[in-house]
């Protein structure tokens, strides 16, 4: 039987303006291997760059792994380890009676990855001493300033509904 890989991800998301042009960044280390990766969108939060942040991440290990995944997004670590996620699935994505859920695409993903693999989130100051931490952001920054970047069809569709009933 094969031993579970241990992975190290350091992630973190940015936006210029918010929402705005968005960017997330991570670091992916298991013994010896290195993976930066980043990517962009025109219009976006900096909440959903931080929780894509940790999505692409885990997207790029090729085997269920152990990961105990770096952020400091107290958005994105809180809502896994104090099990809000998991609460707003089973609640149909409502927060509470009246307030829904934001960002239920993205943490619909995130759930799903984090039954694949075993993962512990860990919140570390931002720009800090962190390198790890700042080289993700330096990521995420340029991904934001990228020219062309796609539209996230996620936030881009759900302001366009909004935007139109509030016309009616």
């Amino acid at each position: 039987m094969d031993k579970i890989r241990e992975v190290i991800i350091y992630t973190d998301g940015a936006c210029s303006g918010n929402p705005g042009p968005g960017g997330y960044g991570g670091i992916l280390r298991s013994g010896s291997h290195h993976k930066e990766i980043s990517g962009g969108f025109r219009k976006t939060t900096n909440n959903r760059m931080e929780i894509l942040a940790a999505i692409k991440s885990l997207e790029a290990l090729k085997y269920p792994c152990r990961v105990k995944l770096y952020s400091d997004s107290r958005y994105l670590v809180d809502a896994i380890t104090k099990k809000w996620a998991v609460r707003w699935r089973a609640n149909g994505w409502m927060r509470n009676r009246n307030d829904a859920a934001v960002n239920p695409d993205l943490w619909e993903q995130l759930l799903i990855l984090c039954a694949r693999h075993e993962v512990e989130f860990i919140w570390v100051k931002g720009h800090a001493s962190t390198p790890e931490n700042n080289r993700c952001d330096e990521l995420a920054v340029a991904a934001a300033h990228r020219e062309n970047l796609p539209p996230d069809f996620g936030f881009e569709e759900k302001t366009a509904v909004t935007t139109s009933l509030d016309l009616l």
